[in-house]
Protein backbone atom coordinates (compact mmCIF):
# COMPACT_ATOMS: atom_id res chain seq x y z
CA UNK A 1 0.00 0.00 0.00
CA UNK A 2 1.28 3.25 -0.87
CA UNK A 3 0.04 5.88 1.83
CA UNK A 4 1.90 8.50 -0.20
CA UNK A 5 -0.46 8.04 -3.19
CA UNK A 6 -3.58 7.43 -0.92
CA UNK A 7 -3.04 10.96 1.06
CA UNK A 8 -2.20 12.41 -2.26
CA UNK A 9 -5.92 10.91 -3.71
CA UNK A 10 -7.74 12.11 -0.81
CA UNK A 11 -5.93 16.15 -0.90
CA UNK A 12 -6.80 15.96 -4.37
CA UNK A 13 -9.64 13.93 -5.28
CA UNK A 14 -11.52 14.55 -2.03
CA UNK A 15 -10.44 18.24 -1.34
CA UNK A 16 -9.02 17.28 2.20
CA UNK A 17 -6.38 19.53 3.57
CA UNK A 18 -2.20 17.49 4.02
CA UNK A 19 -3.21 17.31 7.58
CA UNK A 20 -6.59 16.40 7.44
CA UNK A 21 -5.39 13.43 5.03
CA UNK A 22 -2.78 12.62 7.74
CA UNK A 23 -5.26 12.66 10.29
CA UNK A 24 -7.53 10.35 8.20
CA UNK A 25 -5.10 7.97 7.86
CA UNK A 26 -3.22 7.74 10.45
CA UNK A 27 -6.92 6.95 12.73
CA UNK A 28 -7.95 4.73 9.88
CA UNK A 29 -4.84 2.60 10.27
CA UNK A 30 -4.62 2.42 14.11
CA UNK A 31 -8.27 2.88 15.42
CA UNK A 32 -9.70 5.22 17.67
CA UNK A 33 -7.54 8.52 19.44
CA UNK A 34 -7.55 11.35 21.24
CA UNK A 35 -6.59 14.79 20.17
CA UNK A 36 -3.14 14.15 22.21
CA UNK A 37 -2.73 10.85 20.96
CA UNK A 38 -2.48 12.28 17.16
CA UNK A 39 -1.00 15.36 17.89
CA UNK A 40 2.09 13.48 19.01
CA UNK A 41 2.09 10.65 16.54
CA UNK A 42 2.10 13.80 14.12
CA UNK A 43 4.43 16.27 15.64
CA UNK A 44 1.61 19.05 15.47
CA UNK A 45 -0.13 20.69 18.37
CA UNK A 46 -3.22 19.07 19.75
CA UNK A 47 -5.28 22.62 19.39
CA UNK A 48 -4.70 21.59 15.52
CA UNK A 49 -5.46 17.65 15.59
CA UNK A 50 -8.65 18.32 17.32
CA UNK A 51 -9.88 21.18 14.60
CA UNK A 52 -8.83 19.16 12.31
CA UNK A 53 -10.89 15.87 13.57
CA UNK A 54 -13.68 17.35 14.21
CA UNK A 55 -13.76 18.74 10.82
CA UNK A 56 -13.21 15.45 9.51
CA UNK A 57 -16.63 14.55 12.16
CA UNK A 58 -18.59 17.28 10.02
CA UNK A 59 -17.32 16.00 6.49
CA UNK A 60 -18.63 12.48 7.27
CA UNK A 61 -14.54 10.80 7.71
CA UNK A 62 -15.15 10.52 11.49
CA UNK A 63 -17.24 9.48 14.17
CA UNK A 64 -16.96 11.68 17.68
CA UNK A 65 -16.96 8.45 20.25
CA UNK A 66 -16.48 11.07 23.08
CA UNK A 67 -15.23 14.82 23.24
CA UNK A 68 -11.77 13.21 23.21
CA UNK A 69 -11.62 10.67 20.92
CA UNK A 70 -12.09 10.27 17.06
CA UNK A 71 -13.14 7.06 15.15
CA UNK A 72 -12.88 6.16 11.47
CA UNK A 73 -15.50 4.99 10.21
CA UNK A 74 -15.19 1.94 7.48
CA UNK A 75 -13.45 3.04 4.85
CA UNK A 76 -15.33 1.97 1.69
CA UNK A 77 -17.96 3.92 3.25
CA UNK A 78 -15.87 6.63 4.68
CA UNK A 79 -14.08 7.22 1.24
CA UNK A 80 -17.34 7.90 -0.59
CA UNK A 81 -19.07 9.93 2.01
CA UNK A 82 -16.18 11.97 1.95
CA UNK A 83 -16.63 12.31 -1.87
CA UNK A 84 -20.00 12.99 -1.86
CA UNK A 85 -20.13 15.44 0.61
CA UNK A 86 -16.97 17.75 -0.89
CA UNK A 87 -19.29 17.38 -4.39
CA UNK A 88 -22.07 18.98 -2.03
CA UNK A 89 -19.92 22.01 -0.76
CA UNK A 90 -18.38 22.97 -4.34
CA UNK A 91 -21.71 22.17 -6.15
CA UNK A 92 -19.84 19.58 -8.21
CA UNK A 93 -21.93 16.50 -9.37
CA UNK A 94 -21.70 12.97 -7.54
CA UNK A 95 -20.77 10.60 -9.76
CA UNK A 96 -18.67 6.99 -9.44
CA UNK A 97 -15.16 8.19 -9.05
CA UNK A 98 -12.83 5.11 -9.50
CA UNK A 99 -10.27 6.85 -7.66
CA UNK A 100 -12.35 7.82 -4.84
CA UNK A 101 -13.53 3.73 -4.85
CA UNK A 102 -9.68 2.42 -4.85
CA UNK A 103 -9.16 4.54 -1.33
CA UNK A 104 -11.55 2.78 0.29
CA UNK A 105 -9.89 -0.51 -1.09
CA UNK A 106 -6.72 0.34 -0.13
CA UNK A 107 -7.37 0.81 3.20
CA UNK A 108 -9.95 -2.05 4.22
CA UNK A 109 -7.63 -4.70 5.52
CA UNK A 110 -5.89 -1.92 7.20
CA UNK A 111 -8.73 -0.63 9.14
CA UNK A 112 -9.94 -4.49 9.54
CA UNK A 113 -6.58 -5.75 10.89
CA UNK A 114 -6.47 -2.43 13.50
CA UNK A 115 -10.08 -3.19 15.16
CA UNK A 116 -8.76 -7.13 15.44
CA UNK A 117 -6.07 -6.59 17.51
Amino acid sequence: MNLEKIEHDLIDEVKLTNIEAKIFLLVTLNGKMTPEKIASELGISTELASDSAKKLVLQGGFIEISQNEFEAMHPRFTAVNLYRRMCTRENIEFKKNLIVDNIGVALEKYYERARTK
